[in-house]
């Protein structure tokens, strides 16, 4: 991620300018905001951040101190103690912080406002997708998410994260050759939209977005998520990290071909998952798209033998149980081939928001020492 900076608060409808978060000036004060925000409403004592984080109970004090000042912690009452005097609690304030995620898919767009437990306060929806060209989508986005701004008051505004179809470059927020739009190529997307929002803004591919938020919310150290909506894609967490490879580009799984002599893929191969997957939906085949899906899965299991596989996307969502079923048979059958306990097949949770929230994500993660690959 290349910015991390905070935003002055905004009131209802109003602009916001860049500032510095003062408490998060500190690797060890993000520790304690990230124990803070996992203790929830009950809270946790300054000894058990002290000695859950190795530092001093002075040293912990002294963050606090800061964090409460600045109005990110509180006091969330008093736990008895072994002996001595009722030790006072302390809890994250979640309408200290806000950020924006936004889904920007080939048809459509959903932006959602967030406070740091990630908790989602407002949402909208709007019919844009990539295919309204390079202007449309840099007004639209600038639109929606001045509009969702408007919907309430937020405390501070930490910024905008886009996750959308790739290839990308993460690192510079710059698209690539982005499937079936060739008009984006080299498009400095963050740039330009920093400009008309006027915050910091991070752009990843959807999928990576997606992972990252479900990585946030526990779903395990090493998974797969595949979203198959408009089109096909995937996102890898390896080790509790995001992982995008040397040039941010890793996760193309809709572009493995699997079968030489298939149908032309709009990336220009033959026999993509993606084509294949969707030349069955197209006929109502959506045991074959299953069963395809399954057979692209089966690849990364074996490869990066990862724990889980989540599905997700539209397509999904309107046959989550076909789709589950034929993916798991696939694995199922392999993992009786080698003698291995098959790989758990799932629906992710988020009911289709999971790109816009894991997109909220790429802000909030560096708040509390959560790198985002």
């Amino acid at each position: 991620m290349s910015r991390t900076r905070g935003i002055s608060g905004t009131g209802a409808g109003g602009a916001a300018a860049g500032v510095n978060l003062p408490g998060l000036r500190s690797h060890n004060a993000a520790l304690v905001l990230d124990l803070l925000r996992t203790a929830g409403p009950d809270g946790i004592s300054r000894l058990e951040l002290a000695e859950r984080i190795g530092l001093t109970p002075q040293a912990v004090s002294k963050i606090t101190a800061r964090l409460r000042a600045e109005g990110m912690a509180t006091e969330a009452g008093q736990r008895a103690s072994t002996g001595g005097k009722p030790r006072t609690v302390l809890r994250l304030v979640p309408e200290a912080g806000h950020a924006v995620g936004v889904h920007l898919d080939r048809d459509a767009l959903r932006a959602v406002l967030v406070d740091l437990t990630g908790a989602v306060v407002a949402e909208r929806t709007a019919p844009l997708g990539l295919g309204a060209g390079r202007a449309a989508v840099v007004d639209g986005v600038t639109r929606e998410v001045t509009a969702l701004l408007g919907e309430r008051a937020v405390g501070a505004l930490l910024g905008v994260g886009v996750g959308l179809p790739g290839p990308l470059d993460h690192a510079q927020g710059v698209l690539h050759k982005v499937t079936g739009y060739p008009e984006f190529d080299r498009f400095p997307l963050r740039q330009a939209l920093e400009g008309g929002l006027g915050v910091p803004v991070v752009v990843d591919k959807d999928t990576n977005a997606a992972a990252l938020g479900l990585a946030a919310g526990g779903a395990g150290e090493s998974f797969a998520y595949l979203h198959f909506g408009a089109g096909l894609g995937g996102g890898l967490v390896l080790g509790g990290v995001v992982h995008r490879g040397a040039r941010t580009g890793a996760g193309e799984f809709g572009h493995q071909v699997i079968q030489l002599d298939g149908p032309v893929c709009e990336c220009g191969n033959r026999g993509c998952v993606e084509a294949l997957c969707l030349a069955a939906v197209a006929r109502g085949d959506f045991e074959e798209a299953a069963r395809v899906l399954g057979t692209g899965a089966q690849n990364l299991v074996a490869l990066l033998d990862i724990d889980t596989v989540l599905l997700g996307g539209r397509t999904v969502a309107a046959r989550p149980e076909c789709f589950v079923r034929g993916v798991a048979d696939v694995l199922t059958e392999r993992g009786r081939r080698v003698g291995e306990e098959p790989v758990p097949v799932r629906v992710a949770p988020g009911a289709g928001r999971e790109v816009a929230e894991g997109a909220a994500q790429l802000l909030l993660g560096p708040v509390f020492g959560r790198g985002v690959g």
